[in-house]
């Protein structure tokens, strides 16, 4: 096996199950892409500081993503692990952790995502600072901005570059600055940084206004779906479930049904999940379910991989890179 491609790889070993699904989600995407097919990707759990963005940058260099819809969460994770990822605190054993053991992360500044602790200083703190001077600036200029377009200002006003921790490339939000790609984030206010702009504006040092809401975030990707499904099938490849899924894909039959504008369907899905079809979960629902919906059409290309997104997501996304 020396000197074999992940393509290659997957190609010969992956021939059943989610393994052969993987296969086939990776070929489609690939394919979809090819025929000049755009993709959105969407971004829930903890992909950022899972490190996702050493290989979802590449794919936004290599135009094989075009917006991608994530969590407040994963906008900022990856902003703190490319600013402050030595400070990380490792756990292997996390399962093994005490009441009494996560007390002490706490009292010495440390919040948990399963293994990976992050520096509420190094970390948190860090970009506060930062982000609380463009929002200051927009404030004094009578200006209204996105959450992400906040964090481009930063990035390609290179405010952070002194603080960068990691090789910059590794960055998915960096990478996607400079491309300026449509990003999705609903459900800022759920974030750790959307928590402090709350705080800010319960101590009357801003407006809430200064940041461009959700309803906002659903018309400015209805205006971009509009434009873009004129000249391309849009895909849409969902990492986990939950707002960063559930809210992008609804954008299609919201055009047709609720406003009258003939639109295309979604014209790849593809979802990584460990959620079952049980209990009414939207994560687990299949991809048939959403014919009902007017979101897919019963010919649209579609995968459903029940795995851990932190392994599959990264050998699709190597497999269309051709790696």
């Amino acid at each position: 096996m020396k000197n074999t491609s992940i393509t290659s790889f997957i190609k010969k070993y992956f021939c059943h199950f989610n393994a052969l699904n993987l296969y086939e989600s990776a070929k489609a995407y690939k394919n979809h892409i090819k025929n000049n097919g755009k993709m959105m990707i969407t971004l829930a759990g903890a992909m950022s500081t899972a490190e996702l963005g050493k290989i979802l940058s590449e794919m936004i260099r290599k135009n094989k993503v075009h917006i991608i819809s994530c969590t407040g969460a994963n906008l900022e994770e990856d902003i703190l692990n490319l600013i402050s990822n030595s400070y990380y605190k490792k756990i292997p054993n996390y399962k093994d952790l005490t009441p009494d053991d996560e007390k002490i992360l706490l009292k010495n500044g440390y919040s948990r995502i399963t293994d990976t602790c992050i520096p509420e200083e190094k970390a948190f703190k860090k970009l506060q600072n930062h982000i609380f001077t463009v929002w200051n600036k927009a404030k004094n200029s009578s200006k209204r901005y996105f959450p992400h377009e906040y964090i481009y200002q930063i990035l390609l006003d290179k405010i952070l570059e002194p603080y960068y921790n990691i090789d910059p490339n590794d960055s998915w939000v960096l990478a996607a600055a400079k491309k300026n790609l449509p990003i999705i984030v609903p459900g800022w206010e759920d974030s750790t940084i959307g928590n402090i702009f709350s705080s800010y504006c319960m101590k009357n040092k801003f407006h809430t206004n200064i940041i461009k809401n959700g309803i906002e975030y659903m018309i400015y990707l209805a205006e971009w779906y509009k434009k873009e499904c004129i000249k391309h099938k849009i895909g849409f490849f969902q990492i986990g479930g939950g707002i960063s899924g559930d809210f992008p894909i609804c954008v299609v039959p919201m055009l047709s049904q609720d406003i009258g504008i003939s639109v295309p369907f979604w014209g790849y899905f593809c979802q990584i999940s460990d959620s079952t079809t049980s209990y009414g979960s939207y994560s687990g629902a299949v991809p048939n379910e959403k014919i009902t919906w007017g979101k897919l059409d019963k010919n649209t290309p579609k995968f459903m991989i029940e795995s851990d997104a932190t392994i599959v997501a990264p050998l699709i996304f190597a497999y269309v890179l051709n790696m």
